[in-house]
């Protein structure tokens, strides 16, 4: 059987066990996989990289003001947290995109002394065009004032500060969004962008991700290194034949155990299907950093090598980095993840470039909330607004968006505590991804149904 009729019959035989798990639900992803390419088919190709800060990252300590007056407001606001101006890397805007407040902006270098690159690889991407910063983005449910939020006269997200619940919340965006993250209802209304896809539209690396979660299908969950196998199955073959009796077609006696062994079996189908079409490429020429972020963007950058083979024109990916909450020690933590962070994003540029696609990949970062621009004395606690990255060759990049927060402590962007009211919100950031991925203008609003409460629905970062 030759390579690519052992994949459909695999993806065929792995969405029919979706059919079965998802009888409750539609059926959007099998019916699109039966389809031959039609006119509702894209004919291009992009992808969409989730990065994923989790514990809620210093935004206030990564994208720093650089001129003189606006640095000294910055390090009386920051006291014991303020990152030294010979530690800076000034950014070079392109023309006409500068910050709204007018201030020039650097990233914070890395203070490790083992560490020469530091956050050099995204000034880099900022300053060649390839990088855009969005700055104060948050979730909201509508515009909100400081005024309106102390005399809690306006709806806002559900337990604000909270890790969990704004982790969530970021990825969901919406308090009707039931299970469904805002990635996977672009899955559910874009699900005919790939009729002949041997994989789901999402895939998230090593867990599953809330933001892939979909009514239509399902997300693919992959290990750093490949399709991860059931190994234990082979350590004694009484217990694989038993094992994989369990989960043999149509012998269950119930509609959940039926869809648990179809589960069991797409997994092991997509896992071969995958496995086939990695093996038989060959490998990335761009050097990747052996940290674990850039060991998830190098399988993303590999994935997206065989698209073809796997039979996609739309892929969401999902990668995170942990370790952002910084309560303390955030002046001898946080370069070290800055580094990581830019030195995995630039190499996973680099690799699109070698792929041919970096006008068709955008990458961007998310996090559970900022953090407050006041110091508990060695870190910050939980805030709301925080600045984010866009990078990607279609990224309208070497400029801000948004409006910047003004860096006053009690100051009439900070609510309470030093914590940043957002003055983007999530909805904006995400729709304005979603638009140049091919969502239309009446599916951005069934995606983010608080779009609407938002006067800009499209914040400009992308060239559509």
């Amino acid at each position: 059987m030759k390579r690519r009729q052992f994949l459909r019959k695999g993806v065929y035989a792995a969405l029919g066990g979706a059919g079965i798990c998802t009888a409750l639900g539609n059926l959007r992803l099998v019916e699109a996989a039966t389809r031959a390419y039609g006119a509702s088919a894209f004919t291009d190709y992009k992808a969409l990289v989730c990065v994923f800060l989790n514990g809620g990252n210093d935004a206030m300590n990564t994208v720093i003001p650089y001129d003189d007056a606006a640095y000294q407001q910055y390090r009386q606001a920051r006291a014991t947290l303020a990152v030294s101006h010979a530690d800076l890397l000034p950014l070079t805007t392109q023309a006409g995109g500068g910050a709204s407040d007018g201030v020039r902006y650097a990233i914070q270098a890395s203070t490790d002394a083992t560490d020469t690159v530091g956050a050099s690889g995204l000034q880099q991407l900022f300053n060649t065009g390839r990088a855009a910063i969005v700055g104060n983005v948050g979730t909201l449910i509508r515009p909100t004032t400081k005024t309106d939020y102390l005399a809690n006269r306006v709806e806002v997200p559900p337990q604000l500060f909270s890790h969990n619940d704004q982790q969530a919340y970021w990825q969901v965006s919406s308090t009707r969004g039931g299970d469904t993250g805002w990635a996977g209802r672009i899955a559910d209304v874009l699900h005919a962008a790939n009729p002949d896809a041997f994989v789901p539209m999402g895939t998230s690396l090593n867990y599953e991700s809330i933001l892939l979660r979909s009514q239509g299908g399902h997300q693919y969950v992959i290990g750093n290194e490949g399709a991860r196998q059931f190994s234990y199955l082979e350590w004694d073959p009484d217990v694989r034949k038993a094992y994989l009796a369990l989960h043999a077609d149509d012998l269950q006696a119930s509609l959940f155990e039926r869809s648990f062994a179809a589960s069991f079996r797409r997994t092991r189908m997509t896992a071969s299907s995958v496995d086939i079409a990695l093996t038989e490429t060959s490998p990335l020429a761009t050097p990747f950093p052996n940290e674990n972020l850039a060991t998830q963007l190098k399988m993303v950058a590999r994935l997206i090598k065989v698209r073809a083979a796997l039979g996609m024109k739309r892929q969401i990916f999902f990668v995170s980095l942990g370790g952002f909450d910084h309560h303390d020690g955030l002046l001898t933590q946080h370069p070290r993840l800055l580094s990581q962070l830019s030195q995995a994003l630039k190499a996973f540029h680099d690799a699109t470039v070698e792929l041919g696609v970096a006008e068709q990949v955008t990458a961007f970062t998310a996090s559970d909330f900022g953090r407050t621009l006041s110091s508990n004395g060695d870190g910050s606690d939980h805030g709301w607004g925080g600045h984010h990255f866009v990078i990607g060759g279609a990224v309208r990049g070497g400029r801000f968006y948004g409006r910047m927060p003004e860096l006053r402590n009690g100051g009439p962007d900070d609510v309470e505590a030093g914590r940043m009211i957002p003055t983007t919100s999530v909805d904006q950031y995400a729709a304005t991804l979603a638009r140049w991925f091919g969502v239309s203008g009446t599916e951005l609003d069934v995606v983010f149904p608080n779009l609407g409460n938002f006067a800009t629905r499209d914040l400009g970062f992308m060239a559509v």
